[in-house]
């Protein structure tokens, strides 16, 4: 269960096969996890209100609740981002890997979001929509966005982390995150069960 400190989503080879993991670097030295085995929660010190301004309203109204892990680090929060720098991975792929949420459960609404120019957010992933979303991640890269939920509870990310080798052998692994919003045992995620389909 991860409540502070970094943590990085990302692919990488374990024993030979392509598969998306968890960096934990609470701990030293980082050790990778398996997503079936972490629970990331997102503590009421991440709670706030959203802004007012239409280009926050993908979030709900103006002063409404909503729990961020921020894009830039925070103390006592946890602070989740997004790589692809595992050296066997910048080996073998052929420039970028593709990063999909299939579907998003939970309470509430998730939105993954960064701050763009002079400020102004740009969506990733919504999981108010029904269709499979997709963003490239270009190799050797370690980045962080706003992690968005609008309300407590758990909340379940189907994702996919694909990529294609320089040969043209195609790639491909999907995860299950299990995120925990607000006060309560972060640990009750685990009894939740998989959506359909997955």
């Amino acid at each position: 269960m991860f409540a502070d400190g970094h943590v990085d989503i990302g692919p990488r080879f374990v024993n030979g096969k392509w598969t998306v993991q968890v960096r934990d670097d609470t701990t030293r030295p980082p050790v990778w996890r398996d997503t079936e085995d972490v629970v990331m929660h997102v503590v009421d010190a991440a709670k706030t209100q959203v802004p007012g301004g239409q280009q926050f309203s993908f979030l709900g109204s103006p002063g409404s609740p909503v729990w961020v892990l921020p894009q830039v680090q925070q103390p006592g929060v946890l602070w989740p981002g997004w790589n692809t720098q595992d050296p066997q991975v910048a080996a073998v792929v052929n420039r970028e890997v593709t990063w999909r949420l299939r579907k998003a459960t939970g309470p509430g609404r998730f939105v993954l979001f960064v701050n763009g120019e002079f400020g102004a957010p740009q969506v990733i992933f919504d999981g108010s929509r029904q269709q499979v979303q997709q963003t490239g991640i270009d190799l050797n890269t370690h980045a962080h966005g706003n992690w968005a939920f609008t309300a407590p509870g758990t909340y379940l990310l189907d994702i996919e982390m694909n990529a294609r080798t320089a040969e043209g052998q195609q790639l491909g692994d999907r995860r299950l995150l299990r995120v925990f919003v607000g006060p309560g045992a972060p640990n009750a995620a685990f009894n939740v069960p998989a959506p359909p389909g997955f």
